[in-house]
């Protein structure tokens, strides 16, 4: 069981951190709203990335890693605690900064394409997702770091465990 969730966890944090640099790169070749087909364009795909790549993926690594740390060998482990932290923002700053926006702007680019959005509402978060993938990039890799590493920041003695025997 726990190779499998290893397995998992390293599967989704590698699908985690390609979406994202992928969507990186996507955004720096993005063209202007004003070329409206290419831009809807290419907003459909970062969408349809963010949704069917990134969330899944990001969701996987949470979900593999919460299992994880719920096997008894990784309740006095500082270090696996931090990731805990880092994943859960993680999540949600993958949700509320990068899913949702992400495909918002493919719809609204959608719409404007057939004439039912406003085109000046479209491209002004172009920066800002950016900036939110460079961090949530560092983020994940400071994960993968304490992961291979796994240094002792905390280390919980047996006396503290309730649960345990002496």
């Amino acid at each position: 069981m726990r190779r499998t969730l290893k397995f998992l966890h390293t599967m989704g944090a590698i699908g985690v951190m390609g979406a994202m640099a992928c969507l990186v790169v996507m955004l720096s070749f993005t063209p202007p709203s004003s070329s409206l087909a290419g831009y809807a364009l290419m907003r459909g795909a970062m969408g349809a990335v963010a949704s069917w790549i990134f969330l899944p993926s990001l969701a996987l690594t949470l979900l593999a890693g919460l299992l994880a740390l719920a096997q008894r060998a990784f309740h006095n482990a500082g270090w696996a605690w931090v990731k805990l932290a880092t994943g859960v923002l993680m999540f949600e700053g993958g949700l509320v900064y990068v899913q949702g926006p992400m495909q918002q702007e493919a719809d609204l680019s959608a719409g404007a394409l057939i004439g039912k959005a406003d085109l000046a509402m479209l491209g002004q978060s172009l920066g800002a997702e950016a900036n939110t993938l460079w961090v949530l990039l560092a983020v994940a890799t400071a994960n993968v770091v304490l992961g291979i590493w796994r240094p002792r920041l905390i280390r919980l003695s047996a006396r503290s465990d309730p649960g345990r025997r002496p």
